[in-house]
């Protein structure tokens, strides 16, 4: 076995994003939209997971909705583009990846990377990774997940209480817990303690160690996604049909780190953003109450401190007015508080009620 186990970095891609409504679509996902200098969440997720795996390790998971488009702007190898072929919440989308790398090389690690998040930092994102990877790959095998500290009392973020320091490993500690979104009483006790970190999303592990996890804590995913691992290319679109109809949806988070034992947790200091919802972008870009951002197009701003403006083909004037997101999509405009951007996902339930799928 290789000293120096073979980093591979798997990109998910598979959500909607419908917080993001009406510049987010079915046809249009989040990952693909332009959150600033030109490029998509998804060109910088790709940048990211090149300074850390190198060329033919790369995989990008997504849903068959917009898997043509996925493709186009990852412009990865056609066997390195994975399609699911309906939504399961990201344990059966890591236990698909970890199949297919698995087969490859047995005894691989494998970067999870989300594909709405930001972090301009990527240097500092590259000193982690290795870290987490020289853990992961260690005596025991431990499951690495990131943890930022938090800078503020977020009650749309997933948190994680360190345990002790992890033995033989400089910064890490036991996962102690992971907790779901809070209230805002708990975010705010939260982010005042040193042992309560934002849960990032990122994790590093053998892609052996997290099969051998789901098959004790998530046996029916295990059990339905079992084949895909002995799938050849031209038996898996077939396996992977069969695999999501028998696979229940549920969160890597809920499978397994929640139940596991082996999971570690690297505490990071860089910018990270969970972009969920307008009002983390704004943030993201540098609103403020005296200042707003415009994403895109043209904005004609008097008295209007705050926002975040986002236009199409036609000048946007705001007067008098603070704290919003005035999103111009062309065929649909979204005016919102941005501190309830986050329920932008009841106009899209109220628009699939009424069968305007012309708008989703």
């Amino acid at each position: 076995m290789s000293a120096k186990p073979a980093l591979h970095a798997v990109v998910l891609a598979g959500g909607a994003g419908t917080r993001f409504w009406p510049l987010s679509r079915q046809a249009r996902p989040k990952p693909l939209l332009q959150v600033g200098a030109g490029r998509t969440l998804l060109s910088e997720t790709l940048l990211r997971a090149r300074r850390i795996a190198g060329p033919g390790r790369i995989w990008l998971i997504c849903g068959a909705a917009h898997a043509a488009a996925m493709r186009r702007a990852a412009a990865l190898p056609k066997q390195r583009v994975l399609v699911e072929p309906r939504m399961r919440s990201t344990a059966a989308a890591i236990a698909l990846a970890a199949h297919r790398i698995a087969r490859e090389d047995p005894h691989a690690l494998m970067a999870v990377l989300p594909a709405d998040h930001r972090i301009p930092d990527t240097a500092a994102f590259a000193r982690a990774m290795r870290r987490a990877a020289a853990a992961a790959a260690s005596q025991g095998e431990p499951l690495v997940a990131l943890g930022v500290r938090p800078t503020r009392p977020e009650t749309g973020y997933g948190y994680i209480r360190l345990g002790p320091p992890l033995a033989g490993h400089a910064q890490l500690h036991r996962a102690a817990r992971f907790i779901e979104k809070p209230n805002r009483a708990r975010a705010q006790r939260y982010a005042a303690r040193r042992d309560y970190l934002w849960n990032a999303g990122i994790f590093v592990w053998r892609a052996r160690a997290i099969l051998e996890e789901l098959r004790q804590f998530a046996p029916a995913i295990a059990r339905a996604l079992a084949p895909i691992g002995r799938a050849n290319a031209r038996q898996l679109p077939a396996a992977l049909q069969r695999a999501y109809r028998r696979a229940p949806s549920a969160s890597i988070d809920n499978a397994v780190l929640e139940n596991s034992r082996r999971v570690a947790c690297l505490p990071v200091e860089f910018a990270w953003s969970d972009l969920g919802a307008w009002l983390a972008l704004a943030e993201n870009l540098g609103v403020r109450p005296n200042q707003s951002r415009v994403l895109r197009g043209e904005a004609l701003l008097h008295d209007a401190g705050g926002n975040l403006i986002c236009g199409a083909d036609r000048p946007i004037a705001l007067l008098g007015v603070h704290g919003l997101a005035v999103i111009d999509a062309g065929d649909a405009l979204l005016v919102a508080s941005l501190d309830r951007s986050d329920e932008v996902r009841a106009i899209t339930t109220r628009l699939r009620k009424q069968r305007r799928r012309n708008l989703l």
